[in-house]
């Protein structure tokens, strides 16, 4: 587990290691760009025209520093100033004192195009307004040029901590950040800005912070986040997953939740489903437990179907509802008993989160906000409740313009989880699971799982951590973590345009091999 830290978390680790413990700022500042000048030599050649465009502050510093490491080592480097440099921080108007002692030349007017690389330090973390004017122009001009780019900490114009795009940004090759990567390179847009990220090592630690971080990530080997198993086991030991999913015409959602969820390790995995499936469930997953019930012609469960779903739901050790069951009455019906009688672990996915999204229009008022929504919401579902929703369906869900959640989806998380028990997996290119006041983002995956039932198949793997015992925040991570290492597998056998969910679902094995290290009981 790696933390990313927003703004703020940065500064004041900063302040603590310059004020506190006594590292002057020009020390930080030299680490800094030692590690943008390495990250610059490897993309560069000693016949590469190379410019610094660099702001007044400290960030400006960090490019000016790096553009003199440079120059001493032989490469050809020029500097340009954007800002006034009245307003220029100290070390900012020092580093450009001895930049220009070591005979770097700063140049006013510059013709991107004659240069081959560019190092792009004008914002740094702190910006948090739009851009516009002369730096709108000449950030527009260095994109325009399309320039070899490595950026310092953060693309400028890249929110810190949301990885939301102020007005326009430096598209970067490379980034190189410091100490942790800031949130705002890890979440899109932000992230499609900031290229490869290089954390450079300039010898401050978060262990300076009062409250630690609390947005994270994985970037370890998957086997050893699985909870551990047993020579001296069978079926039970692994738990029972019952699958409420698929209507008619879409049972493919049900197969492919269900199987998730087996070669995840779930000892035993039962799908309820429309009587339509039976014999669809029965070639495609022989496995599987499977119980059906009967729809009326109204859309609703016939008087007969009910005992069984509440013996399936009492029989599960967790409950997964939701993918490709439908809307109608009977859906509706059997979500209420999954809310009502369940004792198990609910994940709600897919319809499930649709057919909540009406029900808390009509329990909160059409008019309700945000806030108002997510705690009737709470009141809904029985707490601990695992909510994955994709965009579209969190717009419904919680009331927010599609839009806005496009723009920046992290301020979302934030709002979901305040004052409630709920964990939220919302699904998009960068994944973000909030619970409390933490959010992990996931980080594995690629554009090939834009593809119907991926979905799908993500729900059967938290399920089937869930069953072998893995708590459900863990599972929740787990899970997004190993559904996009399984993408990751799938593309290199089939490439990203051509995958299938099905594709993902068979890679799971190769992500979760029972012959490498896993948790310790």
């Amino acid at each position: 587990m790696k933390y990313s830290l927003n703004a703020a978390q940065a500064k004041e680790i900063d302040r603590y290691t310059i004020e506190e413990i006594g590292i002057p700022s020009v020390v930080l500042m030299e680490k800094a760009a030692l590690g943008v000048a390495y990250a610059v030599r490897e993309i560069a050649s000693h016949s590469d025209d190379i410019i610094a465009v660099c702001g007044t502050g400290n960030n400006g510093g960090d490019a000016v520093a790096t553009a003199r490491i440079l120059a001493m080592a032989g490469y050809s480097v020029k500097i340009r100033v954007v800002g006034d440099l009245k307003n220029a921080t100290k070390e900012m108007k020092q580093q450009l004192k001895i930049a220009k002692n070591a005979g770097v030349k700063v140049i006013k007017k510059v013709n991107y195009r004659d240069f081959k690389v560019v190092i792009d330090g004008i914002f740094g973390i702190g910006l948090s307004r739009q851009v516009t004017g002369d730096i709108y122009k000449e950030i527009e001009q260095i994109n325009a040029a399309r320039l070899r780019t490595v950026s310092v900490d953060v693309p400028s114009g890249v929110g810190a901590d949301d990885g939301r795009i102020f007005g326009i940004a430096v598209r970067a090759d490379v980034t190189v950040t410091f100490g942790s990567i800031k949130t705002g390179c890890l979440l899109y847009p932000g992230a499609e800005y900031a290229g490869r990220v290089v954390i450079w090592d300039i010898g401050t630690n978060t262990s300076v912070l009062e409250t630690p971080p609390t947005t994270f990530y994985y970037d370890e080997e998957p086997q050893l986040l699985l909870p551990a198993r047993k020579v001296n086991s069978n079926k039970g030991s692994y738990g029972r997953v019952l699958i409420a999913a698929g209507s008619k015409n879409m049972a493919g959602a049900a197969y492919l939740a269900a199987a998730a969820a087996y070669r995840t390790g779930a000892g035993l995995v039962r799908v309820l489903t429309t009587s339509d499936n039976r014999e669809i469930i029965q070639k495609k997953l022989p496995e599987a437990v499977l119980t059906t019930y009967e729809v009326n012609e109204k859309g609703m469960l016939k008087e007969e179907s009910i005992e069984d779903i509440k013996e399936a739901i009492e029989w599960a050790t967790v409950v997964l509802i939701g993918p490709g069951i439908g809307k109608n009455g009977a859906a509706a019906g059997i979500l209420n008993y999954c809310i009502t009688e369940c004792k198990a672990p609910l994940i709600v996915d897919a319809d499930g989160i649709n057919i909540l999204a009406k029900l808390v229009t009509e329990k909160a008022g059409q008019d309700a906000t945000t806030e108002e929504r997510i705690q009737k919401l709470a009141e809904i579902l029985p707490p601990g409740t695992i909510l994955t929703p994709h965009k579209k369906e969190l717009s419904r869900l919680i009331g927010v313009s599609l839009a806005e959640l496009s723009l920046c989806l992290w301020s979302a998380a934030e709002k979901c989880t305040v004052g409630n028990d709920l964990i939220f997996v919302k699904k998009d290119v960068r994944s973000l699971v909030s619970f409390g006041n933490s959010n992990y983002i996931n980080v594995s995956g690629n554009d090939g799982m834009a593809t119907g039932g991926s979905g799908d198949v993500l729900g059967g793997i938290i399920a089937g951590l869930i069953a072998q015992g893995e708590s459900r925040k863990a599972a929740a991570m787990t899970g997004c973590y190993i559904h996009g290492l399984a993408g990751n597998a799938a593309a290199a056998k089939t490439g990203a345009r051509s995958m299938l969910a099905g594709d993902i679902l068979e890679a799971i094995p190769e992500i979760i091999s029972p012959n490498t290290k896993q948790k310790e009981n």
